[in-house]
């Protein structure tokens, strides 16, 4: 006797062909209805095909091999005129597939083993790879359906989602859980399931569901006694229970103390209930992935707080100031490799000049921000002492040095650092529209002129930060009103084996199709859009400026020469053009500073002496000279005849400094204008 045997009938339920053992299986010979199959017919709709339901034969079987009788099932399959050609199948509508009971359960165990020595072993390998949450939770449900459940969710609670321990299970908080990920055979329909992405309502505590919070699985074989025992108002049992499950298995995510989620699994096609085997290996499986989604929640915290860190060490992103408007943006590497040491600074300058510095240290990680941090502040020092971008870098290549032989000759060096450093710095002037640039083996900066093609900036590239004993060339290029200015580091332009040629050619052209008249922030998304790949292997750092230029009515300059007797001159100058910009209330202490700086320039320097007011937001009065001595500022004694212009000229202005230049020193102060 053949243990599996086919008829085909038409759509009436007559039998239009058997093979020879269905005839020892069912009594319906060819020609005649098929009583037992066409009760059968209307069950199996126009949907019945390969995968559908095996059903019982009414009245079917034989003896089995132990002596009771031995079930009859059967599967139906609905034909086309592809599957039935011939005029001897002509009507032909379905093809009946004939499987003792007994037949059927050995396959169904040895096809349950398979799948479950499978799902091992595709748990062992693909679970715990990703450091995101919702991705491990995807691939999760994935490696269960189809052929260990019909539908597989994975619902994690809302805090490990943030990267937050849930609360432990000794203490009485509530775990709210948010369906994470889901998946589906083809054949089931879950409309009314929850969606992934929603809240799952509140669970009254139950007998049931119980064992969940101690972390043990939960067997339901008959779905009747889920509905029973869920404490479920009927509206809501739809979200929870999809339409024509008989089986589910829920297993908790449960690693080091904490429930992470919940992962529960339905079958409604499998004709087989889940048992005690089914629920051990779900165990399993779900153990490995509840180490992997806690370590991805702790990756996810250490991770926000490394970007968090970052952000608070950068500047506001947009600055508007006298000489330039600027947006900056950092973005992190993806694919799990966090923050880094790329860094951007915009620093207000002395006479209404500004900074503009970009900077890449090597790494990733909260050690790479940390250095990025040391090296940020060591810029803003030097700025702060008005040095030539060249000079600064020479500085702060001295730094670099110091703070890596130190962390070198340690018995164990400091993962903080400073090793493989590259810096960009250049000083834009408003009043001369001309931009200063030095770089220690970072990238030029890209110049968009309006009505132009955007260009790179012709530069001589000095070594990276920390080689030592090279010089950092100065580039000087004029600078259009309203052009835009962009710094950025070599994530924006290369990638791991690629041609940062071929990356600096993509930016050149993002930048070339941008509209000039958008927002600074709406340039730099469309050239992240355009450059960067979803995932960047690398951090990147990019700052826009869209340069301002002060006009010739804004300032006024002069040159004395080196007689005494021009300092009354150079007074009536000072207080006549004040008096054409209506600053008449700044004309006493302007007059004042102007005597006691000219007079000093002319005595002590020697040459002719260089004279120049700014007006913006604030008064700048500078002077000019020949001299390399750096000015010092001392309290007099009484029985001193000099020494107190200086400190006059301190304590009348908001404040003064001196910078040195290549044809002397220019010493400078600034008052507020409009304020009391």
């Amino acid at each position: 006797m053949s243990e599996t045997a086919a008829l085909v009938l038409d759509g009436a339920g007559v039998v239009v062909a058997r093979s020879e053992g269905a005839a020892t299986l069912l009594e319906c010979p060819p020609g005649q209805v098929c009583a037992p199959l066409l009760e059968l017919l209307p069950a199996a709709g126009t949907d019945a095909g390969p995968a559908g339901h095996l059903m019982a034969v009414p009245g079917g079987g034989h003896e089995g091999r132990t002596g009771p009788r031995v079930p009859l099932l059967c599967r139906l399959v609905r034909l086309t005129t592809a599957h039935a050609p011939g005029a001897q199948w002509l009507g032909a509508r379905w093809l009946v597939l004939l499987i003792p009971a007994e037949t059927a359960v050995e396959a169904a165990a040895r096809d349950a083993g398979r799948r479950r020595t499978g799902l091992s072993r595709a748990a062992a390998t693909g679970i715990g790879a990703s450091l995101d949450v919702t991705e491990m939770a995807g691939t999760l449900v994935n490696l269960l359906v189809p052929d260990f459940a019909d539908l597989a969710t994975v619902d994690i609670a809302e805090q490990v989602l943030a990267g937050d321990e849930p609360p432990h299970l000794d203490t009485s908080g509530d775990v709210r859980l948010r369906r994470t990920a889901a998946a589906q055979s083809p054949e089931i329909s879950a409309e009314d399931l929850l969606a992934v992405g929603e809240a799952l309502p509140p669970v009254t505590d139950s007998a049931l569901m119980g064992p969940l919070m101690k972390g043990l699985p939960v067997l339901v074989p008959d779905v009747a006694v889920l509905h029973a025992e869920l404490g479920v108002d009927p509206q809501s049992l739809p979200l929870f229970v999809p339409r024509g499950a008989h089986s589910s298995v829920a297993v908790p995510l449960y690693a080091r103390g904490l429930i992470l989620g919940c992962v529960t699994v339905w079958r409604s096609q499998l004709p087989f209930a889940f048992g005690e085997e089914d629920a051990a290996l779900l165990l399993d499986v779900v153990s490995r992935a509840a180490l992997g989604v806690d370590n991805a929640r702790r990756f996810t915290r250490e991770h926000r707080s490394a970007v968090a860190l970052q952000r608070s060490l950068l500047p506001r992103s947009a600055l508007d100031c006298a000489a330039a408007e600027t947006v900056g943006v950092y973005q992190p590497a993806g694919g799990g490799m966090g923050v880094g040491g790329d860094w951007f600074d915009v620093i207000p300058l002395p006479s209404l000049r500004v900074a503009f510095v970009v900077g890449d240290v090597v790494g990733h990680g909260l050690d790479a921000t940390a250095a990025m941090a040391r090296l940020r502040t060591a810029v803003q020092t030097l700025a702060d002492l008005d040095l030539d971008p060249g000079e600064l870098l020479t500085h702060l290549d001295d730094l670099v040095l110091d703070l890596s032989g130190e962390e070198m000759a340690g018995a164990s060096r400091s993962e903080t650092a400073v090793l493989g450093a590259t810096c960009l710095y250049a000083v834009y002037d408003p009043v001369t529209r001309k931009c200063a640039v030095a770089t220690a083996g970072h990238p030029p900066p890209a110049v968009l002129s309006p009505g132009a093609e955007p260009v790179f900036v012709g530069m001589m590239p000095g070594p990276p930060l920390g080689v030592g004993a090279m010089p950092f060339e100065v580039t000087e290029f004029a600078v259009r009103p309203g052009s835009m200015l962009a710094f950025f580091t070599d994530g924006l332009v290369g990638s791991r084996g690629g041609d940062i040629g071929q990356g600096m050619e993509r930016l050149r052209s993002a930048l070339a199709g941008v509209d000039p008249d958008r927002t600074l922030g709406e340039i730099s998304q469309s050239v992240f859009d355009s450059v960067l790949p979803r995932e960047p292997s690398d951090d990147v750092a990019l700052l826009l400026a869209r340069t301002h230029a002060l006009s010739p009515d804004q300032f006024a300059e002069w040159e004395l020469e080196a007689d005494l007797s021009l300092v009354a001159h150079a007074r009536e100058l000072v207080v006549g053009r004040l008096s054409e910009w209506q600053l008449d209330e700044l004309a006493f202490v302007t007059e004042l500073v102007v005597s006691e700086l000219v007079t000093n320039a002319i005595r002590y320097a020697g040459g002719t002496v260089g004279l120049r007011l700014i007006r913006d937001r604030v008064l700048v009065c500078e002077v000019s000279d020949r001299s390399g001595t750096q000015p010092r500022l001392r309290r007099a004694r009484e029985t001193d005849e000099g020494g107190r212009g200086l400190f006059l000229v301190a304590q009348l202005t908001d404040r003064w400094g001196c910078r040195f230049t290549g044809t002397g020193k220019t010493i400078w102060t600034e008052q507020p204008i409009g304020v009391p």
